[in-house]
């Protein structure tokens, strides 16, 4: 594992990671498990972003996409770390945010962003686990007419959602896995 991706693993097991065997956490796909993964004190963090904008931005840059983004609010410091880190890097691509629903005044819409009909993107993910959200960001840039490339999901809960999300989409990749976070 390179230095980057290790100082990432061990901002998330300190300010994200949360084991709890006698209180079950519930979690959004309305399942308990004893385990809970908070991304956003992560993603919310300095360091957090620089390091999650360069590992993004790694994944992204060869694969002819133009943008970057997801369902909002998970997705969105993701996407806007690695559209950072792309500009700085001489390969700019576009951050985009896809919300749960469609704003129905101002130019309305579900789609948020530097984005056209047409474009190549990649779909990012903070934590999954059964997929829903992840799905239901597919289903919206699908729909605004974006192609999804491929999905990154900053951590797998290993409890099927990148399965599901590889059922629609056949790039499916995660940076961390909660047995990461568990046993290192």
């Amino acid at each position: 594992m390179d230095e980057k991706k290790r100082q990432l693993l061990n901002l998330l097991k300190e300010k994200s990671y949360r084991y709890s065997p006698d209180k079950l956490f519930k979690l959004a796909s309305g399942r308990e498990s004893p385990y809970y993964v908070d991304a956003r004190p992560v993603t919310h963090n300095a360091q957090g972003l620089y390091l999650i904008g360069e590992i993004f931005f790694d994944l992204v840059k060869d694969l002819g996409v133009r943008a970057i983004g997801g369902l909002t609010l998970g997705a969105d410091p993701i996407a806007h770390a690695a559209a950072l880190t792309s500009f700085l890097k001489g390969k700019p691509l576009n951050a985009f945010s896809i919300r749960k629903e469609a704003k129905t005044h101002g130019t309305g819409g579900l789609v948020v962003g530097d984005v056209q009909s047409g474009d190549r993107v990649v779909i990012v993910e903070d934590v999954i686990t059964t997929g829903g959200s992840t799905l239901k960001a597919i289903k919206g840039a699908r729909d605004f007419g974006l192609e999804v490339v491929q999905v990154l999901i900053l951590v797998d809960r290993e409890e099927g959602g990148r399965e599901a999300v590889a059922a629609v989409v056949p790039q499916v990749a995660a940076v961390f896995r909660l047995s990461d976070l568990k046993n290192s």
